[in-house]
């Protein structure tokens, strides 16, 4: 954490900050914490740790895991987190980036975030021709069939990934669309190798996509910058070509935040 974040031990945290400080642990991980876990990094006792979980989760700032023991960010708290991002100044550097890339690739250039259930699109800079594919900021897709979806399944860890790919339906979007757990499985590998994600017409017919990782200063991935086309215009293969451009903008992108 932060050089200047309260102390966590015992009685050294003032009792109107402790869910605060709960809830910056929480988001500094980047992954569903357990109570004990909780209790130890705020050196608080345990009643004291289960007390403010429980407050958060009801609140809607916590929400429990897959596994029924951990929790994550919840709604509240992620829509936190998408207002901070979306503050003015640095909407207004971000949205500079994107239109510097889709002005030299002559494609739609979208920035998306992880949430629960998909990718949600944060910001994005059309391209200027008539034929385009709309997806409007704010619109949620699936994570198993987009590239930028891909990508974030990528950089979990195998135990967060198996659970999410039994628990997510893993439904046709298109005829190319994988539903196999094992076969997209093997695809993330792959993804996570050589660090860029495909979408080749599995969301949308006629639309292909790629995407690569936005990594915060722990190397852990914030965000996907991806750029899509009909494929009346561009191939996959084209866009693969543009990866060069994608990869320096991300790094833009994450000296941002």
């Amino acid at each position: 954490m932060a050089a200047d974040a309260p102390d966590k031990k015992e009685g050294q945290i003032p009792t109107n900050l402790r869910l605060l400080v709960l809830l910056e642990e929480v988001a500094r991980r980047g992954v569903a914490v357990k109570p004990a876990e909780m209790i130890e990094a705020m050196g608080l006792p345990k009643p004291t740790v289960h007390r403010l979980m429980q407050t958060a989760e009801a609140e809607g700032f916590l929400q429990r895991d897959l596994d029924g023991r951990a929790y994550g960010a919840g709604p509240r708290l992620r829509q936190l987190a998408l207002s901070i991002v979306s503050s003015e100044h640095l909407r207004t550097a971000r949205l500079s980036i994107l239109k510097s890339v889709a002005e030299e690739l002559g494609e739609t250039c979208n920035l998306a975030i992880p949430d629960r259930e998909g990718m949600i699109y944060l910001d994005r800079v059309e391209t200027k021709w008539p034929l385009r594919i709309q997806l409007p900021i704010g619109s949620q897709v699936p994570f198993h069939c987009t590239a930028s979806g891909k990508m974030y399944l990528s950089s979990l860890k195998p135990s967060v990934l198996e659970a999410v790919l039994r628990a997510c339906p893993l439904e046709a979007a298109t005829r190319r669309t994988c539903t196999d757990p094992d076969a997209l499985a093997g695809e993330l590998k792959t993804i996570r190798d050589r660090g860029y994600s495909t979408d080749d017409e599995e969301f949308i017919a006629g639309m292909v996509a790629v995407a690569v990782p936005v990594r915060d200063a722990r190397n852990r991935l914030m965000a996907t910058l991806s750029i899509h086309a009909p494929v009346q215009r561009r191939s996959l293969q084209d866009l693969t070509a543009f990866l060069p451009s994608l990869q320096k903008a991300a790094k833009e992108l994450a000296e941002l935040a």
